[in-house]
């Protein structure tokens, strides 16, 4: 399955945005799952801050790779 690519680069920042959201609604919020909203909240802000290392470090180890070794 192909993502176009500006979904694809805002993914991580989407998650953190909508675990902020969420443990926004459940420490400001009067009724409702706190519990819950607390749960996806921290895994939201989890899976983006993990997402967006995880590209950054894989990126930067691309960059040290020197692909014209392997053509001799």
């Amino acid at each position: 399955m192909w993502v176009p690519r500006r979904l694809y680069e805002s993914l991580p920042y989407v998650y953190m945005a909508a675990g902020a959201a969420a443990l926004a609604f459940a420490f400001l919020g009067r009724r409702g799952p706190h519990g819950l909203l607390m749960f996806f909240g921290g895994l939201g802000l989890t899976a983006g801050l993990v997402l967006w290392m995880r590209r950054r470090e894989y990126r930067e180890n691309q960059a040290e790779y020197d692909a014209s070794s392997l053509d001799d």
